[in-house]
């Protein structure tokens, strides 16, 4: 028995060896796999999701000082100043080309109404198509032409801020948790790495399985005294300790140096988790390989079954924006319960007394897949 168990070990090693062998010459999947890990998530670092130097075009009717001081507050980093316009018609031509986000249109007598109490009115026309831009640009600038609005009605009463820490109020204070600075370089790479991960998961066990019958090496695989566990098994471990080298490599080669993304849980944790994530993913390469004739045939339905899980996932989407039956969907996705956890991980510090439902959630789900693919494949090679 020991013997035999002995055997089954060093062949285990043996193949995995070979898988291992195998895809370091194939260069077009090892450079595929190098930028992913690296370039492709580097390049998320011009990806912004708030409002970023938001072109501003303005037309100015009244010339004043007033006027003036409302288009100078405009500003960086926000938005930019992209000129003055003749009449409020050349701005919505701007907006149709989409070579400015927003139009300020400052009407005459601006100063002279302000300053005598009466109603002062500015216009503010902004391009939409793009709705989170859209809205945050509206929303900025109805803030900067409130403030605006404020100040001066208690510079024509002579009175100063400070007078308002003797009237009382309501001051909303908050605090935000994980991320105060609110910045996107945190969470757009880690979002794009899970993704990675996902991707390169189901894709390097189907390439791998699928490669062994365009060189017809799988026939010899099935004679040869190897059972159909001996061959799937070492593509998934093989193509496993890549993906994990490759997140090891983007975490302290790009993330952190790069986009100073704190770690602040356990990186066994989520390794352990990633590893988890990934065995239980390739049952989904499993099963396209035996659908597949060809690399490119496996490449496409990779693309089929990857877009509703990252659809699914939050990563593109919050839950909270979408529909009922597609949050109750959300379940259905691998994805899903890994953005929740690796966010837990690493940014939030949080353990297994916090993540055990969602790390439940992506076991018995990954059990399925992986127990599905690998059924399907002994079926076929078995």
């Amino acid at each position: 028995m020991n013997s035999r168990l002995t055997l089954w070990w060093s062949r285990l090693a043996a193949m995995t060896v070979k898988e291992l062998l195998q895809l370091f010459r194939d260069g077009f999947l090892m450079f595929a796999i190098a930028f992913l890990f690296t370039a492709d998530i580097y390049m998320t670092r011009n990806v912004r999701l708030e409002l970023n130097h938001a072109t501003v075009v303005v037309h100015d009717a009244d010339h004043s000082a007033a006027s003036r001081e409302l288009i100078y507050r405009f500003r960086p980093p926000y938005f930019k100043l992209g000129g003055e316009i003749q009449d409020s018609r050349e701005g919505l031509a701007l907006l149709d080309q989409g070579q400015a986000l927003l139009v300020l249109d400052i009407p005459p007598h601006f100063e002279r109404d302000l300053q005598s109490g009466r109603p002062a009115d500015a216009q503010v026309l902004v391009d939409t198509s793009n709705t989170v831009l859209g809205t945050l640009a509206a929303s900025y600038s109805a803030q900067i032409i409130g403030r605006y609005g404020f100040e001066a009605a208690l510079a024509r009463m002579g009175a100063s801020e400070a007078i308002l820490d003797t009237v009382p109020m309501i001051q909303d204070q908050h605090r935000v948790w994980y991320n105060p600075n609110q910045n996107d370089a945190w969470f757009i790479p880690i979002a794009e790495l899970l993704t990675v991960i996902t991707v390169l998961a189901i894709m390097l066990p189907a390439a791998a399985a699928v490669r062994e019958k365009e060189r017809g090496t799988i026939e010899q695989l099935l004679v040869s005294p190897l059972t159909p566990a001996l061959i799937l098994l070492p593509k998934v471990i093989a193509m496993t300790l890549v993906i994990l080298a490759g997140t090891a490599i983007s975490l302290f080669l790009v993330l952190v140096p790069v986009f100073d993304v704190p770690i602040k849980g356990s990186l066994p944790l989520f390794f352990a988790v990633t590893t988890l994530y990934t065995v239980a993913t390739s049952g989904l390469g499993l099963y396209i390989a035996t659908l597949s004739r060809n690399l490119a045939q496996a490449a496409m339905l990779a693309i089929f079954i990857l877009m509703p899980m990252v659809f699914l996932s939050g990563a593109w989407t919050p839950p909270e924006a979408m529909p009922a039956g597609l949050r109750e969907a959300m379940v259905l996705s691998p994805l899903y319960y890994f953005i929740e956890i690796g966010y837990g991980i690493l940014l939030k510090g949080a353990g297994l007394d916090v993540l055990w439902d969602s790390l439940l959630g992506l076991t018995l789900l990954g059990a399925g897949i992986f127990g599905f693919g690998v059924r399907r494949f002994r079926r076929q090679f078995g």
